[in-house]
């Protein structure tokens, strides 16, 4: 400490956490002004000592004090509030704002250009270790736990009340997760990874997939850098206060000077010009002697009005330090969310807070060997396991004592018989399957398709299962089986799989590297399939028009997979078709030959590239968190004709792109665009026809008005397209904007054509088309289809109205229609 200074330490009353970046004023002097650091700590000059001094936080009650002795450590003691928060911004008074001729304006654009020599990241070699913690609780926790239901069956909840030296609001910790990492990164070999060392997860939630959860909180509270344009949290982007359209999007005033640490800063304030949009209320502190303009410290909260769902209140905080090399090193970041899903339920309480060491531009010999490896993501092995001892000499930011308790609060709870019996039916719900043994080693499920209804089949009971690693974490079976009430027909399938990695619960598990073979007897409905649900998900059940376009296939098929950690995966197999005939699709030859099935034997192969792609595993399933990433996909299938039986030879490519695009403050893009071709002639169920979707639910790559086997193609091209404007109309309008509905337009088109020698017309070989399917040939026009909607009403619904632009006069076609669907979104 410099000699003549007095250090001052701000603490909670309650649980002594130390309070970051609160201010302390001089009670006689307002403009010598002071900011703690991340520890709570903050240097005051020696003639200040007998000043009377007046500190201050958000959630706090104000607190007087005076500095009696200099060169000691004085801890002052702030106390908690009792009442609700109120959003504060300090500002000028109301005056006409103007960018032009504005100081504070002139300012930003020197920053943003000034800060952008200074990133530690283009040095070759770069290194740091990052400590993570982060809480989730019920906020402003009011109960008591002698009366009512906290009664004494729950009073075990009362040793994980704590107080947040955020907000000084009252929380019941439900939740914490801790994780230890390393980031390195070089130009040479091109490198930029975060190698896991440890991670650890206490709390209510462990009832659900750890992974899962873990991977959607960090994508949901992701690390952010002030330095780009544009700012991704929330799965939202906000425009940064240092974009390039920030002059257009925010106000900025120059506000004060105050001392950050013993560094008098410049405090630049900024507020966005329409309070509904993704922007930022805040300040940044720039010290005043330093000509690199160097950010020293940032914080910042969303306006109250802001366009988004659930969310009360976001704060985020960052503080930075200048290295050797004049580069800027964050050091601190803190992000303080509090959200309410439904009006009259708790709120809750989400923390993430960081912190940042062992800064190097050497390589990281304790990590030679994993420059090299693929992922942008790695674990060291057993990085569940670390011991206690690890995490005490690691953890940098310190748990408080119900934090520290948190790996008890299941063991309690399972004592009480409703919350033992409540955890098991919130387990069958968010799997979709009911587990038999403990651990269970055979699942049952998925429940969502016990019974479905259709019109071609009628009502469908389905039952199925599959095994986990608790019986084998290697060889995996899954199976089902089915019965129609209007065909009178049982259905089957059954899978078994080698996985060469071992797996912790299920077979999909990511990544995937093994073997599978599988048989299945089932419908195959032409034109209609759902690649994003189960087939036979009872929501699909209320259909606009029947179907009964199907066949029965007999359908055996083994491969080989491969899935790596840098997202690239390749899939090959053999895969065996028998397609049997039905009252409703006639295999008729145009020679007049009736056959009542074929078959087909053709090799197939798969390439997917998505880099960067995070996503909730499922049993079977994969549901991206985001479409942030580029996603390629190429396929390819060829068998020729008589191969084990094969009536014809098969030829096929297709191709596929998908991206999201963001705009900022002003929406997204989510784009899908395909093309295949069939290279050879090909029996009608094996052209390329177009999906239909005949729910009143908004489905993925499928059309909302076409009907099934309405085209036929064996070339086609098509793009989908979805702009989501997160309220760029609707945040201007009067009475309008406090919905906080958003606005969506869609567009689908496919191009498509039939030659000659898949055509009946002009092959006498082929099948003729069925004559209910009243396929046909597209002409020059593409099929387009466009649509309008609402999105976020009651923050979770999505209604559309959809219009078929071409081809309206089809007979039996529908023209328009409203299609809903749930859609969560912050």
């Amino acid at each position: 400490m410099a000699e003549g200074r007095s250090i001052v330490e701000l603490r909670d009353s309650i649980t002594g956490e130390t309070l970051p970046f609160a201010n302390i004023v001089s009670v006689e002097n307002k403009k010598r002004r002071y900011v703690t650091d991340e520890h709570g700590r903050v240097i005051i000059p020696e003639f200040l000592r007998h000043e009377p001094l007046e500190s201050s936080y958000v959630g706090y009650n104000n607190k007087p004090f005076i500095i009696g002795e200099s060169d000691t450590v004085l801890i002052v003691l702030l106390h908690p509030t009792e009442h609700d928060l109120q959003e504060v911004f300090v500002k000028p008074k109301k005056q006409k704002y103007s960018k032009k001729n504005n100081p504070a304006v002139d300012f930003v654009n020197k920053l943003r250009q000034e800060t952008k020599k200074y990133n530690p990241e283009k040095e070759p070699f770069y290194s740091y270790d990052k400590y993570e913690k982060t809480l989730l609780a019920i906020n402003n926790f009011n109960g008591q736990f002698d009366s009512g239901f906290m009664s004494k069956k729950v009073k075990f909840l009362e040793n994980y009340v704590d107080t947040s030296n955020y907000t000084g609001s009252r929380l019941l910790d439900l939740s914490l997760k801790e994780k230890y990492s390393t980031r390195i990164i070089s130009q040479n070999p091109k490198a930029d990874k975060e190698i896991i060392q440890a991670y650890r997860s206490d709390g209510i939630d462990e009832i659900f997939n750890q992974e899962n959860i873990r991977i959607l909180l960090e994508d949901v509270i992701k690390e952010i850098d002030v330095y780009d344009g544009s700012i991704n949290i929330l799965q939202n982007r906000f425009v940064s206060p240092l974009a390039s359209i920030g002059p257009d999007f925010y106000k900025y005033y120059l506000t004060d000077t105050v001392f950050v640490g013993n560094e008098e800063c410049i405090e630049l304030s900024f507020v966005p010009h329409n309070a509904q949009s993704m922007g930022f209320n805040g300040k940044i502190y720039v010290p005043v002697s330093d000509t690199t303009m160097f950010v020293k410290k940032l914080t910042m909260r969303t306006p109250h009005d802001i366009n988004l769902n659930f969310l009360r209140n976001l704060y985020i905080n960052q503080s930075f330090v200048k290295d050797s090399l004049g580069n800027r090193q964050k050091t601190y970041d803190d992000v303080v969310v509090e959200m309410r899903v439904l009006p009259g339920t708790p709120e809750f309480y989400g923390r993430k807070t960081t912190a940042y060491d062992n800064f190097s531009y050497q390589p990281r010999e304790d990590f030679k060997d994993f420059y090299h490896k693929l992922g942008d993501e790695l674990s060291i092995r057993d990085s569940i396991d670390a011991t206690a001892q690890f995490w005490d000499l690691k953890r940098m930011v310190p748990l408080t004592p119900a934090e520290a308790r948190m790996g008890n609060i299941m063991i309690e709870a399972r004592k009480n018989k409703v919350l033992y019996w409540g955890e098991k039916i919130i387990r069958i719900l968010e799997s979709g399957y009911v587990g038999t043994w403990k651990p269970s080693k055979f699942d049952i499920g998925p429940i969502n398709s016990l019974i479905s209804y259709s019109s071609s089949e009628g009502v469908r009971f389905r039952l199925g299962g599959m095994t986990t690693a608790a019986l084998n974490p290697h060889l995996f079976l899954k199976g089902h089986v089915a019965y129609a009430t209007k065909t009178h027909d049982f259905r089957y399938s059954g899978t078994i799989e080698y996985s060469f990695t071992r797996k912790k619960r299920y077979a999909y598990e990511w990544p995937r590297h093994g073997f599978y073979a599988s048989y299945s007897y089932d419908q195959d409905l032409i034109g209609e399939s759902y690649n994003f649900t189960n087939s036979y998900n009872f929501v699909l059940s209320l259909a606009r028009k029947a179907n009964n376009l199907y066949t029965n296939r007999r359908m055996a098929q083994g491969g080989y997979v491969l899935e790596l950690r840098n997202n690239f995966s390749v899939e090959a197999g053999l895969k065996y078709t028998q397609q049997i005939a039905t009252p409703n699709i006639e295999f008729k030859k145009v020679t007049g030959q009736v056959i009542p099935s074929y078959k087909q034997t053709l090799f197939n192969i798969s390439l997917r590239w998505a880099k960067g792609e995070k996503f909730i595993q499922g049993r079977s399933h994969r549901h991206a968190i985001n479409m942030d990433p580029w996603v390629l996909r190429l396929t390819h299938q060829y068998g020729p004709k008589g191969f084990l039986g094969s009536a014809y030879t098969t030829n096929i490519t297709e191709f596929s792109v998908e991206k999201r695009f963001w705009f900022s403050a002003f929406g997204y893009l989510d784009v899908l665009a395909k093309a295949g071709k069939v290279w050879s002639a090909v029996y009608f169920p094996s052209l390329l026809w177009p999906n239909a979707n005949l729910s009143y639910t908004i489905q993925p790559e499928s059309y909302s008005l076409l009907d099934p086997m309405e085209f036929a193609n064996d070339a086609y091209a098509s793009i989908d397209m979805t702009y989501f404007g997160n309220g760029i109309l609707f945040n201007h309008l009067p009475l309008i904007k406090k919905l906080k509905i958003r606005e969506v337009i869609t567009f689908k088109g496919l191009m498509g054509t039939l030659s000659d020698r898949n055509n009946p017309k002009f092959n006498s070989e082929l099948l003729e088309f069925p004559p209910d399917a009243h396929a046909m040939k597209m002409r020059s026009m593409p099929y387009m289809e466009i649509g309008a909607g609402i999105d976020n009403i009651l923050s979770v619904l999505r209604v559309d109205y959809v219009w078929r632009l071409s081809y309206r006069n089809t007979p039996g076609v529908d023209h328009s229609g409203l299609r809903v669907s749930l859609h969560f979104t912050l």
